[in-house]
């Protein structure tokens, strides 16, 4: 297939160049950016975007889809991060694969029409008998044609052993490494420009023991997929890791070998400037989850600073029940406004954390072919008309204004892969009416345990 992009307005590269190239043309083949100039070839497919501004698609580095049906419910808000997973786990461990199924393309969909092209989703609750739940999110990721990483989740420690979540939801060491090692054969492809991979992520240090997070790092390590977990969330997090094993969070983490340029975090609140040495040293990585932090009062991740020790480092919406949305495009926003709070002049620019979505979250997946518009690297990207009220004089500074001013209307133009999922704010593969009456079913049965 070969499409053309005849006269973008302007072309926000996120390049190492950190080009903006004005009144190009772009050519795409197999999925490709094969040419960026001024171009006269004949396409199969050729889109005028003469008045509008392309921005390389969004990477959103953690989420949570199965909580979309979980939303905004009135007796969890409020809620610190411990009582808040204990008052949900008692809905979630009645999912299925239809929820997972429906979730995710509700989740998944919200993304995408929001500029979103990578989705990486930390999947971690299989109730007993619950099916193929990775499946049915690569199901729903292949249906709307978005870019989809799979964080095969788990969770070995129920209330029983001094965890959280309810006994239905956890799994044996052994019962754990072999489904990860069937979702690997079965689903990752570590080819260029490949639309779907898997990770390797026990939940957190309070829900899992330390030989699943031990053989989870062996066995990813073994089949060379990533590792990912959350850390330094919360202080009660921080206590516990005291309490149980006599070291901060990240000091566990690396008596275990959990560290490393093929690990990342999420959150990364609490780290102290040591460890942000230590990150910087190791090239783990943190994916800054700004909306969810601020929802569930966990704090404020030392973002500018682990910018300026080249700590690797990407954006997530995370949630979405600790969220509440899922647009990567609020996300840059409120990371906006959050640091300006609180590091003045020192805080990161609307265009540095537009990096951050891009290429910062790219970096984090192992992904130099993402995250950024270039000759040779994969048509992911999303459009905005400028003849639109909400963009007066905003698009005075096009970099920065996803920061400074912010977006809160749907794309345009969505591409993934080469292949155009949004057009005009609407999805192109999936039926949202039909969509809509099946996933809001699922919600009624799902809230009847509520």
């Amino acid at each position: 297939m070969k499409t053309l992009l005849k006269n973008i307005d302007t072309l926000i590269t996120c390049d190492d160049g950190d080009r903006v190239l004005k009144n190009v043309d772009l050519w795409i083949e197999n999925g490709r950016i094969v040419k960026i100039g001024h171009l006269d070839e004949t396409p199969d497919e050729a889109f005028d975007c003469s008045d509008m501004i392309a921005y390389p698609g969004l990477v959103n580095t953690h989420h949570h889809l199965y909580q979309y049906f979980t939303r905004n419910l009135a007796a969890v808000q409020g809620l610190e991060l411990f009582d808040w997973l204990k008052a949900l786990y008692e809905i979630w461990k009645n999912l299925n694969a239809d929820t997972v199924l429906l979730s995710s393309l509700s989740g998944m969909a919200e993304l995408m029409r929001y500029g979103c092209t990578t989705v990486m989703d930390h999947h971690y609750v299989f109730p007993k008998g619950s099916g193929d739940l990775i499946g049915a999110q690569f199901e729903a990721a292949a249906a709307l044609k978005i870019r989809f990483h799979a964080c095969r989740g788990s969770m070995d420690l129920s209330k029983k052993d001094g965890g959280l979540p309810p006994d239905s939801v956890v799994q044996t060491v052994d019962e754990i490494l072999s489904d990860c090692q069937q979702a690997i054969e079965r689903y990752h492809d570590n080819s260029e420009l490949s639309m779907k991979q898997v990770l390797l992520a026990p939940c957190s240090p309070f829900s899992v023991s330390t030989e699943l997070l031990r053989q989870s790092a062996l066995l990813a390590r073994d089949c060379g997929v990533r590792l990912h977990t959350h850390l330094c969330e919360t202080k009660d997090e921080e206590n516990f890791t005291l309490e149980t094993f006599g070291k901060r969070p990240l000091a566990y983490m690396e008596s275990i070998g959990f560290v490393g340029s093929d690990v990342f975090y999420a959150h990364g609140i609490h780290f102290t400037t040591e460890e942000l040495k230590f990150l910087s040293d190791t090239q783990t990585g943190v994916c800054h989850c700004p909306s969810s932090n601020m929802k569930l009062g966990s704090g404020v991740a030392r973002v500018p600073e682990m910018l300026k020790l080249n700590v690797p480092i990407g954006l997530g919406v995370d949630g979405s029940a600790s969220n509440d949305g899922s647009s990567m495009l609020s996300e840059i926003r409120t990371a906006y406004l959050l640091h300006r709070l609180i590091y003045k002049e020192a805080a990161p620019s609307g265009y540095e954390l537009l990096k951050l979505a891009t290429r910062g979250s790219a970096r984090l997946l192992g992904r130099g072919d993402i995250g950024q518009l270039k000759e040779g690297c994969a048509a992911d990207m999303f459009m905005l008309r400028r003849n639109d009220c909400s963009l007066l004089c905003a698009d005075n500074d096009e970099k920065n204004m996803l920061g400074t001013v912010g977006i809160n209307r749907p794309c345009d133009l969505v591409f993934v892969n080469g292949v155009c999922t949004v057009r005009d704010g609407e999805l192109v593969f999936v039926d949202e009416n039909r969509l809509y009456l099946d996933a809001n079913a699922e919600i009624r049965r799902l809230l009847l345990f509520a």
